[in-house]
């Protein structure tokens, strides 16, 4: 379906979403919030969209960061909402049962950082930055940038970044563990292209059983141990377990059809 802030095409069973805003370096609005929304909708409902990847438009940005002009004299109770809204979509793209990889073609900022962070992995070109300027605004991050940036590169980096407003170029976001490849930016997404199509290869429920599981691990709701327990025992009733077996003992290719 179209978008007003988004471009994407499905090929192989790779959905790619491109934010679309290049003359405001894909600044977060509430126009593309919406449009991101609707755009997982999509996801989790297209059975022909086996995994994601997520980019920004143009050399220059992944997504800058929030459009700032629309916090401008927000109340506190229209600042929580905004935050609200924005955290309820990310944690729609962290819980998404098919994978979602993240693109980060230029700066990932404040939000857009957020953005990438709420993605399974993130693959990042040589130019690529991060961080989260915040504090520069009188803000701190509201889409979950404070907790999924401790989880990803450990509390000391993260308070450092978050306080000093400080940005990160792609290699150190590579040692850092905040991405996992770092390649030049014209092969950025036939990167992503050839880890999804090794991915999509795998039984597609077990795949996002490892999505559960391995988010549980940050649930403070949830013991993770017994998500994984059910988990695994449910890919019992799969007939892609049956499949995968089978295959293995008679030394073949399995062939999963996600039931």
């Amino acid at each position: 379906m179209p978008y007003a802030t988004l471009t994407t095409a499905l090929d192989q069973g790779i959905f790619t979403i491109t934010i679309n805003r290049p003359d405001k370096l894909n600044a977060l609005n509430q126009q593309v919030m919406s449009d991101l929304n609707a755009a997982m909708d999509e996801v989790y409902s297209n059975p022909a969209i086996q995994s994601v990847i997520l980019t920004g438009s143009g050399p220059k940005a992944f997504v800058a960061g929030a459009d700032i002009s629309e916090f401008s004299g927000a109340s506190v109770e229209e600042g929580k909402a905004i935050a609200k809204k924005g955290q309820d979509i990310f944690f729609r793209i962290e819980n998404c049962p098919k994978p979602v990889v993240a693109c980060v073609n230029g700066f990932a900022l404040g939000g857009g950082c957020e953005l990438a962070m709420s993605c399974h992995f993130r693959i990042a070109a040589e130019h690529a930055k991060f961080g989260q300027p915040e504090v520069n605004l009188g803000l701190i991050p509201g889409y979950g940038g404070t907790q999924r940036l401790v989880q990803l590169i450990g509390k000391g980096r993260a308070m450092e970044l978050l306080m000093s407003a400080g940005m990160i170029d792609a290699a150190t976001a590579l040692q850092y563990g905040l991405v996992n490849y770092v390649v030049p930016a014209e092969e950025l997404l036939a990167k992503a292209t050839a880890v999804l199509t090794v991915i999509n290869s795998k039984a597609p429920l077990a795949v996002a059983g490892c999505i559960k599981s391995a988010n549980a691990v940050f649930d403070e709701s949830k013991n993770g141990f017994d998500v994984e327990l059910h988990e695994f025992a449910a890919c019992f009733g799969t007939t892609d377990m049956v499949e995968g077996t089978t295959a293995f003992l008679e030394k073949r290719k399995a062939i999963f059809t996600g039931k």
